[in-house]
């Protein structure tokens, strides 16, 4: 657990949720998981998104997330193309 001393936290122009919200956004950078990181800033995964956006924070999105993304089209739509590709 990170503890930043009261005098500091005084001393900084920003308060402690902008401070969650920084290190949240940070830690996504890092390839924290969105949700991990979105739970840090005190947010659900969607404001969170919206966030990352309105801070041109590029979007991670790799081929795991590729996959999982066809896998769910799958079970959404059986028999599409996506739905074969698993």
């Amino acid at each position: 657990m990170l503890t930043i001393p009261d005098d500091i936290l005084r001393a900084a122009p920003v308060s402690e949720e902008e401070l969650r919200v920084d290190i949240a956004v940070l830690l996504y950078q890092k390839r924290v998981p969105p949700g991990k990181a979105a739970s840090v800033a005190g947010m659900d995964r969607q404001a969170f998104r919206h966030l990352l956006a309105s801070r041109r924070v590029p979007v991670q999105y790799g081929s795991r997330d590729l996959a999982q993304d066809l896998e769910s089209l799958g079970r959404l739509f059986p028999g599409s193309p996506s739905g074969d590709a698993a």
